[in-house]
């Protein structure tokens, strides 16, 4: 959530066999429901038939993009594919509205987030965020936060792959069912990993049948 597209700059694909077409994420209109976000997402590719990789909440919308244009193939990362693969605390704030209270309004000063979430972990973490986290907008936050949260989805698109490390703290892998399993990797395993899936996404990318 709320990372940019150099997230993916460890990826590097074969020229020759693919394109790839990097997306950013945007200030959702006053009122845009994730719908209406993801159609707005699809009008920005160029390209017919592509295959669509999100990571995180980006796993959550391209799922939604799909369920609006013809697609080859959906690759989720450190995401889920319905809402009952969400944590329980997720599923408790669902009901509670308890993310309401989270302090969002401070979400440029990325060192006290940091530490509010991670507590004496943060130093190690906070050269990241400033990189990555690019998107510091509160509306931005709390619409990403909530549509998170609600999420209603229950059977995933077609042609679907999903790769999740068993190191993931945000959406824990005992929760999660039919995925490719990434030994260590964890929630930012994009970034960390990035050897990883320069190995294997061709494969992947180009396999049929290989929805899991």
């Amino acid at each position: 959530m709320a990372a940019n597209p150099s997230i993916f700059d460890g990826i590097n694909l074969p020229k020759e066999t693919f394109e790839l077409h990097k997306l950013q994420w945007f200030v959702p209109d006053k009122g845009m429901d994730l719908r209406q976000y993801a159609q707005k997402m699809v009008s920005q590719i160029p390209h017919k038939n592509p295959v669509l990789l999100g990571v995180s909440f980006g796993g959550m919308l391209v799922q939604e993009m799909a369920k609006l244009m013809d697609v080859q193939k959906v690759i989720v990362v450190s995401a889920v594919k319905s809402q009952a693969e969400l944590p329980k605390k997720m599923w408790l704030a669902k009901h509670t509205k308890a993310h309401k209270l989270l302090p969002t309004g401070l979400v440029n000063n990325v060192e006290f987030l940091a530490r509010y979430a991670f507590g004496e972990k943060a130093t190690k973490r906070l050269e990241l965020y400033e990189k990555y986290l690019s998107v510091r907008d509160k509306r931005y936050i709390d619409w990403s936060i909530d549509n998170i949260v609600n999420w209603n989805q229950d059977t995933p698109p077609p042609n679907l792959v999903h790769i999740h490390g068993d190191k993931d703290a945000v959406f824990p892998i005992a929760n999660i069912k039919d995925c490719m399993v990434v030994k260590n990797g964890t929630h930012t395993m994009i970034i960390h990993r990035a050897r990883w899936f320069k190995e294997h996404l061709p494969a992947i990318i180009l396999e049929e049948g290989s929805s899991i």
